[in-house]
């Protein structure tokens, strides 16, 4: 007998535990589209199917209804990886969860069916394989089961790009409950006929459909035609060295030389490949997820089940066999919903390999031959499907998600096409568009509005290094304490109070409990410094009165910083520059603050905006002009080369000057002139 909420009171009630449970349990205070749709569903009763993207909220569609419906919840998982992460989240948020798979021994999965049977755990994440064993059978026997979400839906459709045979045992699994469960089944890349036999394979009684769309808005699509792949790559991690991203090859081979020759460059990177050992690549994925490292090289082994929210980058160094594969690889990017980019390397070399890949493949169990033949065609397909994504004549998120049946406006303004940064003579024609202009400018803006201010930049710094330090010490990885989206609302909001605290998105209840404080120190020794420490004007140095001197500045730091001992000077440690964040253009006032947030103790000046300029000056990539009463700096040839540009400001009161900022690169030379080995 199904739960039934008829009643408007019982209604109600339920109603108010869904929205409790979301804010105090997951930090949020309203939902995702089709979220609560979901959730509704299934708390009367219904069986339902939902396409949510990758970073959409899926695991929340099952875990709200699992902490309110009276029986235990079971998670068909296909990956031990994706069951760790979401019950080390679970539990950190105060929700008793497990996991049964082949890393536990058979003693403590014996220990965790019998904490289950006595009504300790709400939700079970469980290999499919685990299903049918006797002691699975046992337990289910004689515990109440209201539900079970099959995450990962897609494996169980050999139409799909993951077909795994073992998915085809939940449905005698469910046959064989005594009081047959609520089904809900979840993916974020299906196909019309995917979703068809989702629904046929498991059985699906009437259920309720729910596709929210494929679209990721905080996603940059890019295909780069391009004939030395590895030069690429070594010019882009240069401009992302803080970033945690992860690079797609197709065969083991490039995956191994491609990280020698990164690791010969000085990248922190792991690798990952079914030629590794179990024990290597257990340890390359835990570096990655605990940010021990920032880059993983890796096959398409690699990924599925990943919860990692900070990815902001994938590369595929190789074109890869179908857009299914390509979506779901490219959508580990962004998931905490902060910017992030999904750039594809191709040359004409990537469709033989495929088509290599393709042809020496092997049926998978239970496959008659007749069903092989049929997939090795739709894989052929596939192929081709993904070839014109590399040589499309328009927008790349709009033929991804045609391709999944969703209709698209002619632009979306955040890919290389749209951006005009395609090799095509027809973009010119097609950006005259005014309607195609202003829906550029919306997604710009709507990507503008989550990053930071420049003066914000430097709280996240801290608080990223709060995270780290705390991650460690428990054992966890840091994006499991908060996100790096949780992070920047904080350096927006400046919570100085519990209840302000518990207003940021992704703060709980038992997360507050167990960081708040920290982290409210954190926030308050900040905001402290921030208000004794003189902060220059953000009009710039040269906005109409004389300029101090370098010394001068850091003589005037040292004052207010209220010890009057003697200080070093300014320089940055190898481990605090690692912790630098990169901006895409810093003037020299923000890029100091910018390096002032790195050190991690008080023996040193701070460095000054005005000492960065005076440095530019001696080495000949700025110079200082004479306009009557005051002076005017200009960028020289060598500077522009080096990252210097001269733009214009605006200042307080509404005038424009001009003002010296630097990019990334710029930045990166600075860096090296200011770290200890390479002081100058």
């Amino acid at each position: 007998m199904k739960p039934s909420y008829e009643s408007d009171a019982h209604t109600r009630a339920v109603q108010k535990k869904k929205y409790d449970v979301l804010k105090q349990i997951f930090g949020y205070s309203s939902f995702r589209p089709g979220q609560e749709e979901i959730i509704d569903h299934i708390l009367n009763g219904r069986d339902v199917l939902g396409i949510l993207p990758t970073g959409g909220g899926k695991s929340i569609c099952y875990q709200v209804p699992a902490l309110i419906l009276p029986g235990i919840t079971l998670v068909i998982s296909p990956l031990i990886s994706l069951m760790r992460d979401q019950v080390q989240a679970l539990n950190l948020a105060g929700v008793h969860a497990a996991f049964l798979n082949s890393s536990l021994s058979e003693a403590q999965q014996k220990k965790a069916l019998e904490l289950a049977s006595r009504g300790r755990y709400k939700l079970i994440y469980v290999a499919p394989e685990r299903l049918l064993t006797d002691a699975f059978q046992a337990f289910v026997s004689c515990v109440p089961i209201s539900m079970i979400a099959v995450d990962e839906a897609h494996c169980i459709s050999q139409w799909g790009q993951d077909f795994r045979p073992s998915y085809r045992k939940i449905t005698e699994f469910t046959e064989r409950c005594t009081q047959r469960p609520i089904i809900a089944a979840f993916t974020a890349t299906a196909t019309k006929r995917v979703q068809e036999d989702i629904e046929e394979n498991l059985k699906l009684q009437n259920p309720f459909r729910r596709i929210t769309g494929f679209d990721r808005k905080n996603l940059y699509f890019a295909v780069k035609k391009q004939p030395s792949k590895i030069s690429w790559i070594l010019q882009y991690l240069a401009e992302h060295v803080n970033d945690s991203g992860i690079i797609y090859c197709a065969t083991r081979k490039n995956v191994d030389l491609l990280a020698a020759d990164l690791k010969t460059a000085g990248y922190n990177i792991g690798k990952y490949h079914a030629g590794m050992s179990v024990e290597e690549r257990m340890k390359n994925q835990e570096d990655f997820l605990y940010d021990r490292v920032t880059v993983m090289i890796a096959t398409n082994a690699f990924g599925m089940g990943i919860d990692k929210s900070n990815v902001r980058f994938v590369i595929h160094y190789s074109m890869p066999g179908s857009m299914e594969n390509y979506y779901q690889e490219a959508g580990r990017a962004g998931r905490d919903g902060e910017p992030a980019e999904c750039i594809l390397l191709y040359n004409g070399q990537d469709i033989h390999i495929q088509r290599f890949l393709i042809a020496h493949a092997k049926p998978v169990e239970s496959m008659s031959e007749e069903e092989f033949r049929h997939v090795q065609s739709q894989n052929l397909q596939r192929l081709q499907d993904m070839q014109m994504y590399c040589f499309a004549k328009g927008c790349l998120r709009r033929y991804i998600l045609r391709y999944f049946g969703e209709d698209t406006p002619e632009s979306c303004g955040n890919c290389s096409f749209c951006l005009g940064e395609a090799e095509t003579d027809v973009i010119d024609q097609y950006r005259k568009d005014s309607a195609i202009k202003k829906q550029q400018a919306s997604v710009h803006a709507s990507l503008a509005a989550s990053a930071l201010r420049p003066e914000d930049n430097a709280l996240f710094l801290k608080l990223r290094a709060l995270r780290t330090e705390l991650a460690r010490a428990q054992h966890i990885p840091p994006f499991l304490i908060f996100s790096d989206a949780a992070l920047k609302a904080m350096c927006v909001m400046h919570p100085v109070t519990e209840k302000a605290f518990l207003e940021v998105p992704g703060v709980g209840v038992q997360k507050l409990a167990r960081y708040g404080k920290s982290f409210l120190a954190a926030i308050h020794s900040f905001d402290a410094k921030e208000s004794v420490l003189p902060v220059p004007s953000s009009t710039g140095e040269s906005e109409g009165r004389p300029h101090k001197t370098a010394n001068e500045a850091d003589r005037a730091l040292l004052r207010q910083s209220g010890k009057g001992g003697k200080k070093n000077p300014f320089c940055l440690h190898q481990e605090e520059r690692s912790a630098f964040l990169y901006n895409d253009r810093y003037t020299a006032t923000e890029l100091a603050k910018a390096m002032n947030a790195c050190l991690m103790e008080k023996d040193r000046l701070q460095i000054h905006g005005t000492t960065i300029t005076k440095k530019m000056i001696e080495l000949g990539y700025a110079k200082e002009v004479s306009n009557g009463r005051f002076s005017e700096r200009k960028v020289t040839l060598s500077g522009e080369k080096a990252g210097l540009r001269l733009a214009a400001r605006t200042g307080k009161k509404g005038q424009e000057y001009l003002d010296i900022f630097y990019d990334q690169r710029a930045q990166n030379m600075i860096l090296d002139l200011y770290t200890e080995q390479d002081m100058k």
